[in-house]
């Protein structure tokens, strides 16, 4: 079971604080035709602001198209731009990020025109806040940086911590811990001295998510706690709920249930007296953890089943995946297994919909479990291989995480050395002048002594810097070795140039499928390790077959195996090569079934099946990346592979005609079979020259055959 860790959300909105006039007044001085625009303008941007924005803002994106359309006719360009961004901060309420993105842009081109660069640096904020939560932290990082150096030119101070703190959780969010910590220290400085008391709170309840990210729950403890004092002296009830909550949170770490239960039932108590209902469901679901964990059930099912309304009531359906989950596993703690797989068929459904592969992983693998009790081997085996494709993809999605990640900070990292190498040419210009300045013995004495210094400094520099170098450089050297386990060379090259890889068209890829004949009930006789294992031991040997041959590996769909050859890059024994593959791999299939025979353990046999033909080959989708392919090739493969037979290569006619002239092939015509789908087709087995057996009997010849084929 995971606990909720909340997370301090970055300052949206750098909103200048104005006097607390009621919403009354501040609608009266938007009526009032005798004011100036400007007032009236200023005074409807606070009464949407303070009275609509983030409780109806629906509300508050139609008055902000009105305060729009009332700076078009005054020709009045601040309100336009004060327009905009209301507009913007609306969308960004209802998550509608683009036209969010889209206003923003809007009110940015306007304020830079103006040369309010309070407002830009505003907007910046913004803008680089919805990159923050689209994952985009170059572009979050870029917006954040260009904002502070604004706030800096300006001098306001309390800006300049703010984009300090947001450029702390961009570092935070790409494992760069101590840099993160660097920023959020010296927001948490600025702001003491500017006595901003929420300033210093935030910034401690952020240090204090690092070092609980860092497992390092004793200092973690101490900043919630510093945090939480001082929310408390400010009387931010939501600021205090966040800090219990996060502090009960690294007892349960620590396996202190009595200590964390109390923290989460502090900080519940408090979410239902301020009414907010995410933070209340939060530590419901936290405080049912940890009744779990002491083996109270019944009160742990309680509080998970109105965690559950709630988030249902919230329309967070990532919550409510979760504590589906969370039922669904403790029903099956209790042996109620029918139950349990109602709630975890439940979630594993939701969590497919929106795409949150850790819940459907935590799903796949209660309803393997809960089949299993049951007895229903083909049910618990269907869901053991969903959860091993989930991890693939959780896998894959960590993979391009960490790359991106390299990425960033091979930027940081490049922005470094060339600060370094600005720092050593101010270095040499002040040698420079200093010799040509100062002519006198303890001038030049004093200038050398400065000279050493700044040498010191920037060798020092240097050497960091390289450190770092290797570093990085090696992370991404192993992140980059990742990828090529998932993307073909050629692919992943043009995926790291150009963020994407076009789809392109082949004239001619040959198809592979394989199949294991019987497998359910072979499998049943195995043990879900004992399955597993045999299945990576043939797929493995697989890999390195069609590695061999040049073949590209496209995916495994539980037992079936698929290759293609030919492609991303075209050349011209692809078909032979193919073909050459498929053999070697039923080779393999039939040593291993004697090898498995001669020691009474079930043995599988199985078909393989090729077609060549067009197909159209790329990447789909921009967070789990996989190279695919499409076509009616792809199913024309498949009926091969199915209308074949065990212990033989069934290959289409296309196929054929281009190998049939090939001396290492014989040939056994099939004549025409009926295939679903396509009707009538021509197929014929291949094999070996000189080995046209139905199936092979004398392993070492046809090992010799297999060394002599592969020696090319």
């Amino acid at each position: 079971m995971e606990r909720v860790l909340i997370c301090l959300a970055l300052a949206l909105a750098i909103h200048g604080v104005h006097a607390q006039t009621s919403l009354d007044s501040l609608y009266a001085v938007w009526q009032d035709q005798a004011r100036t625009d400007s007032s009236r303008a200023a005074a409807f941007k606070d009464y949407i602001w303070d009275g609509f924005l983030s409780s109806n803002p629906d509300t508050a994106s139609m008055m902000a198209d009105e305060l729009i359309a009332f700076g078009n006719s005054r020709d009045f360009a601040r309100a336009r731009a004060w327009g905009y961004r209301l507009k913007g901060i609306s969308h960004y309420y209802r998550n509608n990020y683009t036209q969010a993105f889209e206003n923003y842009t809007l009110s940015l081109e306007i304020s830079e025109q103006q040369g309010n660069l309070p407002e830009v640096s505003r907007i910046l904020n913004d803008i680089g806040t919805i990159y923050f939560l689209q994952g985009d932290f170059q572009d979050a990082l870029d917006c954040f940086t260009r904002g502070l150096r604004i706030a800096e030119q300006s001098g306001n101070q309390s800006t300049i911590a703010v984009f300090l703190s947001s450029i702390g959780s961009i570092y935070r969010e790409q494992g760069a811990y101590p840099k993160a910590l660097d920023y959020y220290i010296r927001s948490q400085k600025i702001s003491e001295e500017l006595d901003n008391q929420w300033g210093v709170s935030s910034s401690l309840l952020n240090i204090g998510i690092i070092y609980d990210m860092q497992e390092d729950y004793a200092n973690a403890r101490d900043y919630y706690v510093r945090s939480q004092e001082i929310f408390g002296q400010l009387g931010d009830q939501k600021g205090i709920a966040k800090s219990l909550l996060n502090t009960g949170g690294t007892y349960y770490e620590q396996k202190d249930y009595p200590k964390a239960l109390e923290y989460f039932s502090q900080s519940l108590m408090i979410a239902d007296q301020v009414g907010d209902p995410h933070l209340y469901a939060n530590a419901l679901g936290n405080i049912g953890i940890v009744y779990e964990e002491e083996g109270d059930f019944s009160n742990a099912m309680d509080y998970y089943s109105q965690s559950l309304h709630l988030n249902e009531q919230l329309g967070d359906q990532k919550g409510v995946a979760h504590q589906l989950n969370n039922l669904g596993a403790l029903f099956q703690k209790q042996g109620e297994y029918a139950r349990a797989l109602e709630y975890c068929q439940s979630s594993n459904e939701l969590a497919s919909t929106i795409g949150v592969l850790d819940e459907q992983k935590v799903a796949c693998r209660c309803l393997y479990r809960n089949y299993k009790a049951l007895g229903n081997s083909a049910k618990a085996l269907f869901y053991l291989e969903k959860m091993q494709e989930v991890e693939d993809s959780l896998q894959t999605e960590e993979t391009t995480k960490k790359l991106q990640q390299m990425e960033f900070l091979k930027v940081m990292l490049q922005d470094s050395i060339e600060k370094a190498e600005e720092a050593r040419l101010v270095q040499e210009a002040h040698q420079a002048e200093v010799r040509k300045q100062n002519r006198t013995r303890n001038i030049l004495a004093g200038g050398g002594l400065l000279a050493l210094l700044l040498a010191g400094g920037f060798f020092s520099r240097w050497r960091y810097v390289k450190k770092s170098k290797a570093i990085i450089e090696k992370e991404k050297n192993r992140s980059e070795n990742l990828l090529l386990n998932i993307l073909p060379e050629k692919i992943a090259q043009e995926l790291k140039e150009k963020g994407k890889a076009d789809a392109r068209d082949f004239d001619m890829v040959s198809i592979l499928f394989t199949d294991f004949k019987s497998f359910t009930e072979q499998s049943a006789k195995l043990s879900a390790t004992e399955l597993v294992s045999e299945i990576n031991h043939c797929f493995r040997a697989f890999d390195e077959i069609i590695e061999q041959y040049k073949v590209e590996k496209i995916k495994t769909i539980g037992d079936a195996y698929m290759a293609a050859g030919g492609l991303p890059v075209p050349y011209e024994d692809s078909v032979k090569n193919t073909v050459l593959a498929a053999l070697e791999m039923q080779a393999f299939v039939a040593r291993r079934k004697a090898e498995n025979d001669a020691a009474n353990k079930p043995a599988f046999q199985m078909r393989v099946g090729i077609h060549t033909g067009p197909v159209v080959a790329g990447i789909v989708g921009i967070k789990k990346f996989q190279y695919d392919i499409w076509g009616d090739t792809v199913n024309t493969a498949n009926r091969m592979e199915s209308s074949g037979e065990a212990g033989k290569v069934n290959i289409s006619q296309d196929t054929y005609k281009l190998i049939k002239g090939d001396p290492r092939f014989s040939f056994e015509p099939r004549g025409k079979v009926d295939v679903k789908g396509k009707g009538e087709m021509e197929m014929y087995f291949v094999y070996w020259r000189g080995n046209l057996a139905q199936n092979p009997t004398d392993l070492n010849e046809q090992d010799s055959l297999i060394s002599e084929s592969g020696s090319r």
